[in-house]
């Protein structure tokens, strides 16, 4: 679980990228992620992520933890 902590925003886009979807505007400084399966993902790029709202977007991506984790560190 502590490797979900400290997550960026900017990290969770790339690998959120890496697994298909691709980078839309959003407003502020947040951005928006059209995903493979159709959902739109919203992530805030500024700071790091809380573990609530990151473990929801990888859900809504259809991914598990494991996956994203790989998917983080660009394996």
């Amino acid at each position: 679980m502590s490797l979900m902590r400290n997550v960026s925003g900017k990290e969770a886009v790339k690998a959120f990228v890496r697994a298909g979807g691709i980078v839309r505007q959003g407003k502020g400084d947040h951005i928006n992620i059209k995903m493979p399966n159709g959902q739109l993902i919203t992530i805030p790029v500024s700071g790091d992520l809380k573990i609530g709202l990151l473990k929801s977007a990888i859900r809504k991506a259809g991914l598990d933890d494991e996956e994203f984790l790989k998917l983080l560190k660009g394996v």
